[in-house]
């Protein structure tokens, strides 16, 4: 007995290959079948029909179908399908559509259809999991599945910062439909932190598992700036020199916290990376720092040295009186009050 096989059209929508209606009749037909695809609290992927078949035609009123997901080279979704789908649906189903919004703990497709008369309307895929840097500096989503596995979404693009010290994916997309390319980006709200020398993370906000944990061959710490040189062939660039994280900020000895890099993002909106720190004064009108974890006073192999009159404030303050007490080296952390 023949089976009946479906396909995806260029507009997202499921296409029914089925043998005739008819008793005997051995004809085939093709129906477009009117739907939106949806992800199920598995993230497994659904396809809800709405428009009722004719007499004699039988459909299902929703498809749900399990795979790997992951991304194609053109930035479209691709759900790899589990064996038991593969002689009904095919190998792979491909959702042509673009990447509409990274949120802390999900992904966002804009995926458009075309409806009977002709018109198109454009609506979202939402698929939960985590947002992580890969081995070579890659963003990735992983997105979750039962038993707490994970598929991966690689974005093979190349990143950047901008000036307001957020982070930004940018990609060209052919469109098929169009027969033509179109640039896209995507931003992503967080904040830096640091915990090594040798590794820079952003943060998709406090409370939240999604973070860009990004490998250095080198990191420098100035004044002003605090650089990380990313190692060759990373993120997308050839040139090693070119890919780098600069960011700007001032240094402060705060009350109750400790050494802060206070880095601005867009609209004032300041972010303070914390250090602990072994402090020490200098002849030079300078302060020596040993910069440790705030969070478990572990040596993360950086020396800087910074002129007093810039931590200004607290620090200022501090600083006169240790000088005043002729005390020349202290811890600075969350755990040291004065």
């Amino acid at each position: 007995m023949e089976k009946v096989r479906y396909e995806v059209d260029p507009y997202n929508r499921f296409i029914l290959d089925s043998p005739g209606a008819k008793p005997g009749g051995g004809l085939k037909f093709r129906k477009i079948l009117d739907g939106r695809f949806g992800a199920d609290e598995n993230n497994n992927l659904t396809y809800n029909i709405k428009s009722p078949l004719s007499e004699g035609e039988t459909a299902p009123n929703q498809i749900r179908l399990k795979g790997s997901w992951s991304l194609t080279d053109n930035h479209s979704l691709r759900l790899t399908l589990d064996k038991e789908y593969r002689e009904t649906f095919g190998d792979k189903v491909v959702l042509q559509g673009e990447i509409l919004d990274a949120d802390r703990d999900s992904i966002v497709f804009a995926l458009t259809t075309k409806a009977k008369e002709g018109t198109l309307t454009t609506y979202i895929l939402d698929l939960g999991g985590v947002w992580r840097a890969d081995e070579s500096n890659r963003l990735s989503f992983h997105v979750k599945k039962e038993s707490g596995s994970y598929d991966i979404l690689t974005f093979n693009g190349a990143w950047e910062i901008n000036k307001d010290q957020r982070l930004i994916y940018r990609y060209e997309k052919a469109r098929l439909l169009k027969k033509k390319r179109e640039a896209h980006s995507l931003t992503f709200n967080g904040f830096w932190d640091i915990k090594d020398a040798l590794r820079i993370s952003y943060l998709l906000t406090a409370g939240t598992d999604s973070k860009f944990e990004f490998r250095a061959s080198a990191g420098f710490f100035k004044e002003k700036t605090i650089r990380y040189e990313l190692g060759a062939g990373i993120a997308g660039r050839k040139d090693p020199a070119s890919r780098a994280i600069t960011l700007f900020g001032k240094w402060k000895l705060k009350r109750d916290i400790g050494l802060a890099f206070e880095v601005e993002y867009e609209e004032g909106r300041r972010h303070d990376i914390i250090f602990g720190a072994d402090m020490k004064l200098t002849a030079n009108d300078t302060v020596s720092f040993r910069l440790k974890s705030d969070a478990d006073n572990r040596d993360i192999g950086v020396e800087l040295e910074l002129s007093r009159g810039i931590l200004g404030g607290d620090g200022e303050a501090f600083l006169k009186a240790l000088a005043a007490r002729g005390e020349s080296a202290v811890y600075a952390g969350a755990a040291w009050r004065w």
